[in-house]
Formats: structure tokens, C-alpha cells, sequence
């Protein structure tokens, strides 16, 4: 069994207490795209673990985890992350976590370069979270990358980077930035590649070998759907493709060994940083993003940045849905809804007076988008904690089998806490037949 876990949205939606949960009926834990500019929230009784790079699994001492081939990894925040949560009683030897050798290294230059492409695009900057992600990933398309295996050789090394400073330190110093030194990174990141060098393998190859031999796999993305460089809200997107066919890609697994694919989608959305967001909560409706964002902590997880906070929106999980196949949904933190006497969803577009129900490929056509809203009645008691679906409050019940409804996907799983235990499983669910394997 093969699992790929997607989110629906625009991120945030609590793909790392899904993860966490399900690793428990699995093997290994991938993750396949991104690099540290994503963290992950996993609260495990009064420890609170957020984590960047690694995947969820790790927590669970008998998982063995995985960074795939499709990703960029920052050799020091790897391991001030490792570090982190080694302090935290979590131990992280390279028995127990491998690092593809064809995965690309973030480098001290790509962070000044996404700082001074944020500087360029002036109003119209992406809203990165400023650690490199971006450059590295426009180095490898352009071929220029360094792989973590090309860095295990120091003659290789030193060449690349003096090839590629060159280049960087043009940029660098035309917007009025400090040049760096390729002596300077070089002795930053060489003690940094040895460390890292026992944690190198080839991933794809170990998974196949895991998959012959009958282990179960869940492979685990940062960002969401909409933040796809070729489905998301381009050019407010980020630079990889975290939907189910990057999975296959990221991990370098045969799309048919592929069995089941999960979305994970909030009973709200959120955003960070910039670009569109049709269901936004605004003006006359910012006392309600206020209440939201406290009562769901919407805060970023790396950066702490506060999370623009909107109304379910349907039409863009359909996308979401379609675009995946998934099998199941996990609706997460149904009970910071709890407070609210109206809920509002959006089942539709207006652009210039006419309705449209699909997504639109311009991000100016979302950033024209009327919404045209369902209002439900809410609840207005506590969901937290609950974990069976005939225990909610029946407008609860009613407001899930809406959302399921609108996409067109069961919903197999609901988070009422942020905690392990704080879960519903659906009965006769796709979700309820994987947790049983």
C-alpha cells in the first residue's frame, strides 16, 4: 500500500496530525517535494513538535523516513532541525532517515536571491518565506544545481559553487546587496556535506526494495493544490508541483504503485503570503478572520506570519479533488468553528456578472471573483475531543455532509483537536479500510 497525502488548499491544513496519525499503520514516510519554507504542527500530549524538512513520521521511533529526489534541502537547517528535536527525545541516526542522493542543495546564495527577487518584483512579489527555495529550484531547471551527490565530492563542489556564485553575485550586487565569498560558503557548507554524507542513499531504489517486500509507504508534500507551479494560483505559487502526480516524480515511484490519495482540507481556508483568494474575509468581515485566526492559531508554523483567513471554498476543492483523485478527505479543526452562529461556503464564482464553476487559469480572473455563498447555520457548541460522527451536534453533521457533497469526495476522517486522539473515522469510509490494513 502506497499513500499519497495531499493538501486541497492553499497549505496550513493540518497535513502534519494526519500524517502522524496514519504513520502509525505504516513503514516508511516520504516526503517528496519542497524544502524548509513549510513547517508541519504535530502535538503528541503537551509536546508540541514543528517540523520543516523532516517528515511527520519521525516522531514515531520505529518509522523509518525519507527526503526524496524532488526536493531541496538547506544542509543547515536540516540539521538544526535534526538538533531541535534530538533535544526533544527524538533520535535521528541514518538507520532511520535517508536523504536522496539526487535531492538539490539550497545554498547561501540562493537565500540572498530570493531576497533580492522579492526586492525586484516590488508590488508584485510572491510573498516567499525568504529561505532559497525558489533559486535552487531555478538552478535545477536551468541544470545548474548542485545534487547532494555532486557535494559529497569536494573537487566537484568548489567548482559548482565558484561557477555559480559568478553568475549570483551579478544579480546580488545590482540591487546594491554584499557580494559573497565562495571561500566563505564553502567553509560553511563542507562540514555540514560530511555530516550529512552517512544520511545519503538512493531513496528510489529503497523504496522500491520496501515495496517488494510488502512494506506500506505514505508519501507526504508541503504547501497544497493551489500552490502548484502549474495548478496553483501561478506566478503565486511555489516552485514545485506538491499534487499527487509530483508525488510519483518527487519520490521517484511508478505512478501505477500508487494505491490511494487523501485530502486534507480546513472547514476554512487560509493564505499566506501574496495573491489571490477569492473567499478572503474583509473589511465588514475582518472581526470574523480575526476570530478564526485565534481560535485556529492561524499563525505560520516557520515564519509566524499571521494567515489571511476566508470561507470554505468549494469550487476550488472540486479543482483540488479532480486534479488528485482522491479516495478520501480529512476535513481538519472542525471545532474552531465551534464559536460561529452563520457559516458561510462558497459553491461558486461570479466574474463580471456571469456564474462560473470552474477554477480559473488567470490569476486576475481570481482576484476579480465574486463569491457566490451558501450560508449554513452553525452549531454553536463544543466539538472538541469527539470522535464519533453521531456524537457531533447534528447541524455539525449536517455542515460535513454539505462539504462532502459539494466536492464530490467522502469525507473519511474529521480533526476535532489538534491532538492524536482528538478524531472521528467514518464508518464504511475508504479512510476506515486504510487505517484496518
Amino acid at each position: 500500500m502506497i499513500i499519497v497525502i495531499i493538501g486541497a488548499q492553499w497549505g496550513d491544513e493540518g497535513k502534519g496530525k494526519v500524517v502522524d496519525l496514519l504513520a502509525d499503520r505504516f513503514d516508511i514516510v516520504s516526503r517528496y517535494q519542497g524544502g524548509h519554507n513549510a513547517g508541519h504542527s504535530v502535538y503528541v500530549g503537551d509536546r508540541a513538535f514543528v517540523l520543516r524538512l523532516l517528515p511527520s513520521g519521525i516522531i514515531h521511533p520505529d518509522k523509518t523516513c525519507v527526503l526524496g529526489n524532488g526536493m531541496v534541502i538547506d544542509p543547515k537547517a536540516f540539521f538544526e532541525e535534526v538538533d531541535q528535536i534530538a533535544q526533544q527525545g527524538i533520535d535521528v541516526t541514518p538507520e532511520r532517515l535517508k536523504v536522496s542522493s539526487r535531492a538539490h542543495l539550497i545554498m547561501p546564495y540562493h537565500r540572498a536571491l530570493d531576497h533580492t527577487s522579492e526586492e525586484r518584483l516590488g508590488n508584485e512579489k510572491i510573498g516567499t518565506t525568504l529561505r532559497g527555495i525558489g533559486p535552487a529550484y531555478e538552478d535545477k531547471a536551468g541544470r545548474r544545481g548542485i545534487r547532494v551527490a555532486d557535494a559529497l565530492s569536494p573537487d566537484i563542489l568548489k567548482l559548482r559553487v565558484e561557477r555559480n556564485l559568478e553568475e549570483a553575485n551579478r544579480i546580488i550586487a545590482l540591487f546594491g546587496n554584499q557580494p559573497l565569498r565562495a571561500d566563505e560558503i564553502l567553509e560553511e557548507i563542507t562540514p555540514l556535506i560530511e555530516r550529512l554524507r552517512p544520511f545519503v542513499a538512493e531513496t528510489s531504489h529503497f523504496l522500491s526494495e520496501a515495496k517488494k517486500a510488502g512494506k506500506k509507504i505514505l508519501l507526504e508534500g508541503a504547501q497544497a493544490t493551489l500552490l502548484d507551479v502549474d495548478h496553483g494560483t501561478y506566478p503565486y505559487v511555489t516552485s514545485s508541483n506538491p499534487t499527487a502526480g509530483g508525488a510519483s516524480v518527487g519520490a521517484g515511484i511508478p505512478p501505477h504503485h500508487i494505491t490511494g490519495v487523501l485530502g486534507i482540507v480546513r472547514t476554512y481556508a487560509t493564505r499566506v503570503g501574496e495573491g489571490p483568494f477569492p473567499t478572503e474575509m474583509l473589511d465588514e468581515e475582518e472581526s470574523m478572520a480575526n476570530l478564526i485566526r485565534e481560535r485556529g492559531n492561524e499563525y505560520g508554523s516557520v515564519t509566524r506570519r499571521p494567515r489571511r483567513c476566508g470561507w470554505f471554498d468549494a469550487v476550488a476543492t472540486r479543482y483540488a479533488a479532480e486534479l488528485n483523485g482522491f479516495d478520501s478527505i480529512a476535513l481538519t479543526k472542525l471545532d474552531v468553528l465551534d464559536a460561529l452562529e452563520e457559516i458561510k461556503v462558497c459553491i461558486g464564482y461570479e466574474i463580471a456578472g456571469e456564474r462560473v464553476d470552474t477554477f480559473p487559469a488567470v490569476s486576475y480572473d481570481l482576484s476579480q471573483i465574486k463569491p457566490v455563498y451558501e450560508t449554513l447555520a452553525g452549531w454553536q457548541s463544543n466539538t472538541v475531543g469527539v470522535t464519533q460522527f453521531d456524537k457531533l451536534p447534528e447541524l455539525a453533521q449536517k455542515y460535513v455532509r454539505f462539504l462532502s457533497d459539494q466536492i464530490g469526495v467522502e469525507i473519511g476522517l474529521i480533526s476535532t483537536g489538534p491532538e492524536r486522539d482528538q478524531t472521528v473515522i467514518l464508518k464504511d469510509s475508504v479512510m476506515e479500510g486504510w487505517f484496518s490494513e
